[in-house]
């Protein structure tokens, strides 16, 4: 993959990839703030931003907005996560220029108008109402708040229903505008790299670097939290604190991952599902934020099941700390890391966000061979390392479902089931 990369006098960061053959543009402007940074009262200030953006500028109406993109039969969208934001777009090459200047607009001159706060607060009131009705979805927020009760990584990106009724638009106005100070554009299919720098200059003003909230992150290890809810399914997360997203390891932690609940063939799906029948979903995962990370493992199953899974799950777990994986499962999990990285370079929707999150969260944009090369110097002695150093440390549970046992997931936790 050869890419090109441009920092514009403003301080905005433009990094490209054409795609040989491809008729269409992905474009996204991304930003390095997120729910993280924001204050407990303010829980979900930057969501609601994401949304309000789309309503007009001193430019465009948001209906001009909307027919703009219909006109071209393009797509336009954003998200907010923990720590960066996210617009972006999909359209044919020829209107990428156009798709550029209207997000710049947005995320640089958005009218908040009063009218528009109050219709949207009633649609993020909506959408986390949704979000609470989602139980396999909103398990993994009661697991983080337990895990860091007293952190904004522990509160939900979408903020709460008293937290986004509390807002006035004074609120939202002053958060936009430190919002979207730093810029990172990634530009992936038809582009020309040339072209997109020169439309970047004209569409941004200034930028102005903004590194993030960093520092310690204390976990409140051991944590339990358990929600009853009326569901046919109970839905479990145990997990622990992770590694940083730059940390060295982290390589061997994506061989880990797949190995223990990455795939059809990894231990937990073999084990639980494949030849115990205990759950129809069971998997593990792993993110990386700036001083900390989180691994979990996931599974939805029967209320009747969860004591079994999670003392299956916890045996598994403590196998791998000390022993590791087998060789048979790193070449295998090598493999299929190889395969969706290279497959997912393939598109230039997945090329673009691979673009803008390496620049903006990693500070360097890896090659496909680059992302290989460092999967295959993986070693077992390196998934056995990084296994004994996150898992043998108190592990967090949450559990939501109907008829869950508070007393025996204690006792669970505290190695006594």
């Amino acid at each position: 993959m050869t890419f090109e990369r441009t920092v514009l006098p403003s301080g905005v960061r433009v990094v490209t990839q054409p795609v040989a053959g491809q008729r269409t543009a992905s474009i996204g402007v991304w930003s390095p703030v997120g729910s993280r940074g924001e204050p407990a009262p303010l829980a979900g200030v930057g969501h609601f931003l994401e949304h309000l953006v789309f309503k007009g500028t001193s430019r465009r109406s948001a209906l001009a907005i909307a027919q703009q993109f219909d006109a071209v039969g393009g797509d336009l969208n954003a998200f907010t996560g923990r720590d960066h934001t996210c617009f972006y777009a999909r359209v044919l090459g020829e209107d990428a220029s156009e798709a550029i200047d209207t997000i710049a607009d947005m995320v640089r001159n958005a009218t908040l108008a009063n009218d528009d706060v109050e219709a949207e607060r009633g649609v993020v009131l909506e959408e986390i109402s949704l979000h609470e009705d989602t139980p396999d979805d909103l398990v993994f927020d009661l697991f983080s708040e337990a895990l860091w009760p007293e952190h904004g990584l522990g509160r939900r990106v979408e903020g709460y229903a008293e937290t986004v009724a509390a807002m006035t638009r004074d609120d939202l106005l002053s958060t936009y505008r430190s919002q979207y100070g730093e810029i990172v554009v990634a530009a992936a299919g038809n582009v020309e790299h040339a072209r997109v720098v020169d439309w970047c200059e004209d569409a941004f003003g200034a930028g102005q670097a903004w590194s993030g909230p960093t520092g310690d992150v204390a976990s409140a290890v051991g944590a339990l939290t358990v929600r009853r809810r009326d569901v046919e399914q109970a839905h479990i997360v145990y997990g622990v604190p992770g590694i940083p997203r730059n940390d060295a390891r982290r390589w061997a932690l994506a061989v880990l991952n797949v190995a223990l609940g990455g795939g059809m063939s990894s231990r937990l799906f073999q084990e639980i599902r494949e030849r115990q029948g205990l759950a129809y979903a069971v998997s593990s995962d792993h993110q990386g934020f700036a001083e900390t990370g989180l691994f979990t493992i996931y599974a939805g199953c029967s209320p009747n099941n969860v004591g079994e899974v999670l003392r299956r799950a916890r045996a598994i777990v403590d196998e791998v700390a000390s022993e590791g994986i087998h060789e048979s499962e790193l070449e295998r999990a090598v493999g299929h890391l190889r395969g969706s990285i290279l497959m997912s370079l393939d598109e230039p929707g997945a090329l673009m966000s691979h673009l803008g999150r390496g620049e903006l969260l990693y500070g360097e944009v890896l090659s496909g061979a680059d992302l290989i090369a460092r999967l295959t110097a993986v070693t077992l002695e390196d998934v056995r390392e990084v296994a004994g150093a996150l898992f043998c440390v108190p592990w967090s549970l949450a559990v939501l479902g109907p008829k869950i046992d508070d007393d025996g997931m204690r006792r669970f936790l505290e190695g006594a089931a």
